[in-house]
Order: C-alpha cells, then sequence, then structure tokens
C-alpha cells in the first residue's frame, strides 16, 4: 500500500457512469483499487438519477451525484422528447460537479453519465480515462476516445476505434468475492439448499434479467428437473412472480431470485452458465471459467453482445445461440452440455487464457499514472 497524500495534496477522483450492474459493480471495482494504493483518496462517483448505481455506491462505501439523464428508447415515446432537455441539463451540471470538485483525473465507465463528466473534464484540460468494456465500442465512448488521455480495454484489436498509442489492454474489472472461488463449494451448495449429487445451472440475464432466456428457462424447466439438473435463477424484477408461480413443486431443484448478491457463490456451486453476452458477464465467465451458453441480446447499439460471444466462440470457449432460436434449442444445449463433461472441460481450458483477474489494479494504475504532482 502507498503511502498516504498530506491533506493538501488528497488526491481527488471521480468515477461517472452506471446504468446496469455492468457498469457499477467495474466501477467500485476500480475505486476500491485506487484506495488500496492511496487509501486516503477521495472518491466521487456520478450516476444516473433512478438507476442501479444510487443504490449500490453507498453501500459500497462511496458518495454518488446523480444526474437527470437518459437514453433514448428503441421504441416510439413522448419521453425521446426529454432527452435533449435531459442532456443539456446534464452537461451544464457535470461542468459544475467537475468545477466544484477539481478532480486530479476522470474516469468514464460507460452509461448515461459518463459523457457529459468526461467531456466537461477533458475541455478543462484534467486528465480522463475511459474504459471500455466491450469488443465493439459505443458511439459515446468512440467520441470520447479522441479527447480522453488513456483507454483501457478489454478486447485486443481496439485500434480499429482508438488511437493505439493511448490503449492498455487490461480486461475488466470483476467484483472481487468471484476472483477465488476456492474452498466455496460446499457453502454455496448448502446456501441454495442443493445436493452435490447432482449438477447445478446458474441462469443469469444480467442484473436487469432478460425476457428471451426466462423464458426460455421456463419453458424447459420440467426438462432440467427431469434431468436431475439444479438450477440456480435470477429473473430480474419483472419475471419473478411468473418465475414463482412456474416453478410451484420444484422447490427443491430451483432457487429463483430477482437478484442474486452473493454471485460468487452461485458460480462455485454452477457446473454451467447460462447469460447475455454483456461485456462484464463475459469477463465474469472468463474469471470463474465456468463453461457458458451465451444467448446475446438483439437490442442493444451495434450488436455488441454478438461481438463479445464471438470473442469466446472463436476461441473455442463457450457456445452461442441466437436470441430468436433461445426457446427451441436453449433446453436440449443444457442437457447435452451439462452431460458432456469433456467437452466443459475442454471449455474451461480454453476460457483460462482469456481471464484477466486484476484489471481494477491495473486500471487503477493507469489512472494514477495520468496524475501529475501527486
Amino acid at each position: 500500500m502507498e503511502k498516504p497524500l498530506s491533506q493538501a495534496d488528497v488526491l481527488r477522483v471521480i468515477i461517472a457512469g452506471g446504468g446496469t450492474g455492468g457498469h457499477v459493480f467495474p466501477a467500485i471495482a476500480i475505486a476500491l483499487a485506487i484506495k488500496k494504493k492511496v487509501y486516503n483518496a477521495q472518491i466521487l462517483f456520478v450516476g444516473a438519477k433512478g438507476r442501479m448505481e444510487m443504490k449500490k455506491v453507498p453501500a459500497a462505501g462511496f458518495h454518488i451525484i446523480g444526474l437527470n439523464i437518459s437514453g433514448l428508447q428503441r421504441r416510439l415515446t413522448w419521453k425521446n422528447l426529454q432527452v435533449p432537455f435531459k442532456l443539456l441539463d446534464s452537461m451544464v451540471r457535470a461542468k459544475n460537479i467537475v468545477k466544484r470538485f477539481k478532480p486530479d483525473v476522470v474516469i468514464g465507465v460507460g452509461g448515461y453519465a459518463s459523457g457529459p463528466i468526461v467531456r466537461a473534464a477533458a475541455k478543462k484540460g484534467i486528465p480522463t480515462l475511459i474504459q471500455e468494456q466491450n469488443s465493439f465500442p459505443g458511439l459515446t465512448n468512440r467520441i470520447l476516445g479522441k479527447k480522453a488521455d488513456k483507454i483501457c480495454v478489454a478486447y485486443e484489436g481496439m485500434e480499429r476505434f482508438f488511437d493505439k498509442s493511448k490503449i492498455f489492454l487490461t480486461g475488466n474489472p470483476v467484483r472481487q468475492d468471484i476472483v477465488s472461488l476456492e474452498g466455496k463449494y460446499e457453502e454455496a451448495m448448502t446456501f441454495f439448499g442443493f445436493t452435490p449429487k447432482h449438477p447445478v445451472l446458474f441462469v443469469t440475464g444480467g442484473s436487469l434479467g432478460a425476457l428471451t432466456i426466462n423464458e426460455s428457462i421456463a419453458h424447459h424447466l420440467k426438462l432440467f428437473v427431469e434431468q436431475d439438473i439444479q438450477v440456480i435463477w435470477q429473473t430480474g424484477t419483472t419475471f419473478f412472480q411468473k418465475a414463482i408461480e412456474l416453478a410451484k413443486g420444484f422447490e427443491q431443484q430451483a432457487y429463483i431470485k430477482p437478484f442474486i448478491d452473493r454471485m460468487d457463490l452461485a458460480y462455485a456451486a454452477c457446473d454451467l452458465v447460462v447469460s447475455r453476452a454483456g461485456a462484464i458477464a463475459v469477463s465474469e465467465i472468463c474469471t470463474v471459467q465456468k463453461p457458458a451458453i451465451l444467448i446475446p441480446s438483439p437490442n442493444v447499439a451495434e450488436d455488441h453482445q454478438t461481438k463479445n460471444a464471438l470473442a469466446l466462440v472463436n476461441h473455442h470457449a463457450a457456445v452461442l445461440i441466437e436470441d430468436g432460436k433461445a426457446r427451441e434449442k436453449l433446453g436440449p444445449a443444457v442437457v447435452d452440455l451439462i452431460h458432456d463433461e469433456g467437452k466443459r472441460f475442454r471449455l474451461k481450458e480454453k476460457l483460462a487464457g482469456l481471464s484477466f483477474r486484476d484489471a481494477a489494479d491495473v486500471i487503477a494504475g493507469v489512472a494514477l499514472s495520468l496524475v501529475k504532482n501527486k
């Protein structure tokens, strides 16, 4: 651990972004890594009002300010008329936040709040770093990347989108409790009320849930139970009650929650994961080295989840099922893979070569390297 700075020279950091667990948990991991290096650093988070970061960040012990900002809805809705006004308001507020807090460095992790804050900092000449989680960056980060001082990426080949001299291949930060699952298997089986005699499937559509995955699991739940497959199912809030109704009679074989806080135990218990292909979900799968069936969401910008999934599939490290074919194919694919120990072992071997276990520490180091005379 590095020595603390004097009070006059306290390191001040803004971390901006959020919206989903895929942005929030890596941001918290980076903050904790910075505190480990400079333990009296002052860290301010900036997120979007009404999004999950407004609860998760304070729960982790950090202060957060919310911007009144949102993105465009893909369907036609009057709410889209508010977006330009919210963006303008957020840009003004971001400028004031940067002016008042006087950060030494600003880190953008993606999500609605990242753009206004990173842009405001760059215009004032404050060092900025963006963390691009996906194999195909969104428009906001491609624009921010032109002004950012450093860009931390999770995939090779990102010089197609960013200045090569700014790029650091760091991987994506993942929550620290999943980095090592050693010794957690028995605790996990007790926690979920499962028997070690039968395999375990972990289903997650991300922190907000995924309708296609939920409906596909619901359609095949009886098949899984008949095959002695135990299921950990993170449904998200919207589908939870329906899932509980569908699982009546299967309570011993199915653990169903809208959100699973003990992700470390879910990964420790499972033999197979079914997941969307968000950047952090993919990074977590690489870290825990659990065989996975990935079902990329079609409802994302520039189909980046398919590109994330292909980064694993092209290394023979995961199985991909298209969203439109999941209801038909997911059940048989789960049964085949969970009973094929040899194939699961080969997938695990390939995943081991794609893991970045110290990503948060490396990103924190890159951010601190930008700070002058501190």
